[in-house]
């Protein structure tokens, strides 16, 4: 079974389901193992559906103030950008924007 990068558990919703889990782990609901599965199939879904689902494109334009490139995953940090969608603009002072490929390297 492929991996999937776990870069959506840092999320809201990612960080609720992991909490929820500990709480069901805690209370002898569900095993630990069980656990591992739910944010594994989490990872994937996540993943796919940012990857099938999305259309949306936007540009990005600021003072590019950090980037590196770790382990197939880009990391930029962007300060006063400005987002360009269809039919809007957006600004904010700082943003962090981390990208990777949606398939791991290898496969």
């Amino acid at each position: 079974m492929p991996s999937f990068y776990e870069l959506y558990r840092s999320s809201t919703l990612g960080t609720a389901l992991t909490d929820s889990l500990d709480e069901l782990i805690q209370a002898g609901h569900i095993t630990p193992q069980l656990a591992i599965q739910v944010l594994e199939q989490y990872d994937k879904s996540v993943s796919e559906a940012l990857s099938n689902k999305v259309k949306a494109k936007a540009t990005v334009k600021g003072k590019l103030g950090i980037y590196r490139f770790c382990d197939d995953v880009w990391t930029f940090v962007v300060e006063n950008p400005t987002f360009k969608f269809d039919h809007e603009n957006t600004t904010a002072d700082k943003v962090k924007i981390v990208a990777c490929n949606h398939k791991r390297a290898g496969e």
